[in-house]
């Protein structure tokens, strides 16, 4: 009984490490979405519910490819090309992804 209390412990802990790591990209994407997409999206519930999980997954494919060449010739290009999306891509997928309209989920902000 007391290995079996044991496991069930550290599967506990570790599941909830997992979640904090997930939790930690989703807000720094949504962070990243407020201060790069939202004049032109609008607040987060509404950018991310532009697409459904699987549509944002499409669009952050092959690094980012078809949301690079659904931003060209708008102002937010230069970003788009430049080194912080690159860095940041993931970030703001994960958030997107996170909230998408087929989510059932809300951002608690912005």
């Amino acid at each position: 009984m007391k290995k079996s209390t044991s496991l069930f412990l550290a599967a506990v802990v570790a599941v909830g490490m997992m979640s904090s790591t997930v939790s930690a990209d989703d807000k720094k994407g949504q962070k990243t979405y407020l201060k790069t997409c939202k004049n032109c999206h609008g607040n987060g519930t509404k950018g991310a519910a532009m697409h459904t999980q699987d549509e944002w997954d499409d669009l952050f494919a092959k690094g980012g490819a078809v949301i690079i060449k659904k931003h060209a010739g708008t102002k937010a290009e230069p970003y788009f090309n430049g080194d912080a999306f690159k860095d940041q891509a993931q970030d703001l997928r994960d958030f997107l992804f996170m909230y998408g309209s087929d989510s059932g989920n809300v951002p608690s902000c912005g």
